[in-house]
């Protein structure tokens, strides 16, 4: 598992999809919380890393804190915390985490399925409290997701894997309507522009800041480009680039030793002074001033 590790030039380690735990090695995982289990046994968990991979965790007791991005929340029982693939975050090495954990690699589910569920709303906050109803209908659901990811005699791979994925779609389902309600949330994230569109700035995010650049990609006028974002988040597309960008130069920053004019570079500023002017005119600090904050 340590040789599929990535350490990139920004310093945080990210973790791949451990396929080799995967039941049947499926694009999927369910479970009870542990290490060794449905977890890369040798993942730094309460040291801050990223994974590729989507996790959910149904707290079966708590208080358990767990940091997401430069935010520390606090679970229940009940409660659910929900990563998704490239967030950065770290485990409580007070909190003992018990409860049932679900992975899932991107690519697992199909498009239609991805943008129904809400796979990638980073907008979204990671924790979600259900209601009794909720709770009983996700517990449920997730059960029977369980249940069969651990049938492996019934079904020949091939249909295994397609009730998986249907078990899965009915769990995320009710998941994402959570997630939204949670979030006060009432605009359809079916939208297939601003899906597109939040698909290539999380790719392209730290080599293009241009507006009109992603609307010459996509295939979209600016103008209806402008439409789809500021219906989706309320933001005009420049600020949910520049949004993007300014959280991953915290990243950077908070999570690695990297020299401020390296962390500009990667995230689309090669000019250290230029870098330093755009992080300034985001948070009120300067990259050096945020950085000693943390420390």
């Amino acid at each position: 598992m340590a040789d599929r590790t990535i350490q990139g030039g920004d310093g945080i380690r990210t973790f791949p999809f451990p396929v080799e735990l995967s039941v049947g090695g499926v694009g999927m995982q369910v479970g009870p919380m542990g290490t060794g289990r449905t977890w890369p046994a040798d993942a730094p968990l309460e040291r801050v890393h990223r994974i590729d991979f989507h996790v959910v965790l149904l707290f079966g007791e708590g208080p358990v804190r767990h940091m997401v991005d430069f935010t520390e929340y606090e679970a229940a029982a009940g409660d659910l915390l929900w990563i998704r693939p490239g967030q950065v975050h770290r485990f409580s090495r007070t909190s003992e985490y018990r409860g049932t954990v679900l992975t899932m690699q991107p690519g697992f589910l199909p498009r239609a399925t991805v943008e129904a569920t809400g796979l990638y709303r980073y907008d979204l906050p990671p924790l979600l409290r259900p209601d009794a109803a909720q709770l009983t209908g996700l517990r449920n659901a997730l059960g029977q997701l369980r249940r069969e990811y651990e049938d492996t005699a019934t079904l020949p791979l091939s249909l295994h894997t397609a009730v998986l994925q249907h078990s899965l779609t009915a769990f995320l389902l009710r998941l994402a309507h959570l997630a939204a309600s949670s979030a006060e949330s009432v605009r359809q994230q079916s939208d297939s522009t601003f899906t597109l569109f939040r698909e290539a700035v999380e790719k392209d995010f730290a080599t293009n800041h241009s507006v009109s650049a992603y609307a010459d990609a996509l295939g979209y006028s600016r103008r209806t480009l402008v439409r789809a974002v500021r219906a989706a988040t309320g933001d005009t597309p420049k600020a949910f680039i520049d949004k993007r960008v300014v959280l991953e130069a915290k990243r950077l920053l908070a999570h690695t030793d990297l020299p401020i004019g390296r962390v500009g570079a990667a995230v689309g500023f090669p000019d250290a002074a230029n870098f330093s002017k755009f992080f300034h005119q985001h948070t009120d600090l300067t990259p050096a001033a945020f950085r000693a904050e943390l420390r």
